[in-house]
């Protein structure tokens, strides 16, 4: 297997994950929280996808696929640049998706674009250092993995609070 397969089989994992976690809810189920301060299955859904759309933009020097459209309004947001880090109960409480289907089509938008990325990845790309700030600085590699992790961590949330559904 080759670095494209294996990237592309982990995050080829998440659009199922994405559509069971949030599929046939309403918005106030999407909204919900099961406790004071907790995260809803749409704050984690669309901070996931946030995150690797973000972190994939950046990468590729391109606009991020949440700033095209109205991606923003239909999350009931204007930040286009917003994606959840450090977000207080109150942020969070303010994302509120105005459908299952918001959620499942912004995340299909965001993989198609980070799966062609994938496709053209060679393993010497992997060692591109795309991130200076820390120490060590970030390669591409240490990047995919991170975004790959967060998202996997985020969906299994959203699909735990699902199972606490009242």
């Amino acid at each position: 297997m080759n670095v494209n397969e294996l990237l592309t089989e982990g995050y080829g994992r998440l659009p199922d994950l994405v559509r069971s976690a949030v599929e046939g809810l309403s918005p106030e189920q999407l909204r919900w929280a099961p406790a004071e301060g907790a995260n809803s299955i749409g704050w984690l859904v669309w901070h996931l996808t946030r995150v690797q759309d973000d972190h994939v933009a950046e990468v590729l020097g391109q606009e991020q696929v949440y700033a095209t459209g109205d991606w923003p309004g239909r999350f009931g947001l204007s930040d286009p640049t917003d994606t959840g880090y450090g977000h207080s109960p109150a942020q969070v409480a303010a994302v509120r998706p105005e459908s299952d289907q918001v959620l499942i089509d912004y995340y299909e938008a965001v993989a198609a674009r980070t799966n062609k990325f994938l496709a053209g990845l060679s393993p010497a790309d992997l060692d591109w250092v795309v991130d200076e700030r820390w120490d060590p600085p970030v390669t591409l590699g240490v990047r995919l993995v991170s975004i790959l992790d967060d998202d996997t961590q985020h969906v299994g949330q959203a699909a735990y609070v699902r199972g606490l559904l009242p």
